[in-house]
């Protein structure tokens, strides 16, 4: 199978969001995954001075299984997902000097690290019984069937509105998860922006072809974002830079 490595640059410098228009779509292409029900966008968007690329893994939640992959021995993505018969994936969550999980993981029905209560800490990824849901961490309570889940931050989108007050001055590669509201969800990466920014551009209409992201949850980013798809024309594959705890994946069921 042919592989295709990307390198996505922002293009331009950023400004304070006040001083600039709305992000808009610039230019998208999609492809089929190798599995049925998971698609792939790659996505131009620009506002004003400024331009970013998106990579999207869309999914169905009936057909295909999500899964957060512990990594206790350093592999990178790319490993995971061959070894795995992964079809979609990116890097997961926070970690300490340690490369222990800052919190809450659970793999396989075991729970790795425990829930934390802390501001970054805003939000949860969790599967339960096939049902994939971004909850608040204020929100989450324990549930004895999780079969994953993963607390990480900041919320990036919350009732498709970009949520207020994210920092807009750090530019980063960031990697997140999103929920459409219906029976399909989607994990991706982005080129150097802010937070602020990736919460306008998840916001903006046609992100995601005809779906409406209802919710997005930011990944731990930098130099720890990954992004791995396996499609139709090939493999699109994203390296990390350094060795990250675990992974968020999909698969076949």
């Amino acid at each position: 199978m042919a592989v295709r490595f990307f390198l996505t640059v922002t293009l331009a410098c950023f400004v304070h969001a006040s001083a600039r228009g709305a992000w808009t779509v610039s230019s998208t292409d999609s492809e089929k995954g190798t599995a049925t029900g998971v698609e792939h966008y790659r996505v131009a968007v620009s506002e004003k001075d400024a331009e970013a690329t998106l990579e999207l893994a869309v999914f169905t939640t009936k057909s295909l299984a999500l899964r957060v992959i512990d990594n206790p021995d350093g592999g990178d993505l790319a490993d995971a997902m061959h070894r795995l018969r992964g079809v979609a994936g990116v890097n997961g969550g926070y970690f300490d000097p340690q490369n222990a999980p800052v919190g809450l993981v659970i793999s396989d029905g075991k729970m790795l690290a425990p829930f934390r209560k802390a501001k970054l800490l805003s939000g949860v990824l969790v599967v339960s019984k096939g049902r994939v849901e971004l909850v608040r961490s204020a929100e989450y309570s324990p549930r004895k069937n999780a079969t994953a889940a993963l607390q990480c931050g900041p919320f990036l989108i919350d009732g498709g509105t970009p949520i207020a007050g994210l920092n807009n001055t750090r530019p980063a590669r960031r990697t997140f998860f999103f929920t459409t509201g219906s029976d399909r969800a989607g994990m991706g990466f982005c080129s150097a922006v802010t937070l602020a920014e990736l919460g306008e551009i998840l916001a903006t209409p046609r992100i995601a072809g005809e779906l409406k992201i209802q919710r997005a949850l930011n990944f731990d980013g930098g130099s720890s974002s990954a992004f791995w798809f396996s499609g139709e024309r090939g493999v699109t594959s994203i390296g990390e830079l350094k060795t990250v705890p675990n992974f968020v994946i999909v698969t076949p069921k």
